[in-house]
């Protein structure tokens, strides 16, 4: 799913809504973010991020924690991601 593709849920009047459109955005964001982590390792990315590759996987590690919290929530309340 596409951030774009969020859009109406994350404006929806239901909150299971609005928390699936919330672990929606993460989880692309986390998983472009570990494909340029990925390049940037092996090299092959197309740019030079202004970032240290240590902070850009410090900061997807804290996305990993925080996608795994939202689904432990999912759980618990009954919303199905």
């Amino acid at each position: 799913m596409d951030l774009k593709d969020t859009a109406e849920l994350m404006t929806s009047d239901d909150y299971k809504e609005r928390f699936q459109a919330e672990y929606y955005q993460v989880k692309a964001r986390y998983e472009k973010l570990d494909a340029m982590t990925v390049k940037y390792e092996a090299g092959t990315l197309q740019f030079t991020p202004k970032c240290s590759l240590d902070l850009l996987k410090t900061q997807k590690r804290h996305m990993g924690k925080y996608i795994h919290t939202l689904k432990i929530r999912a759980e618990i309340e009954g919303v199905q991601l």
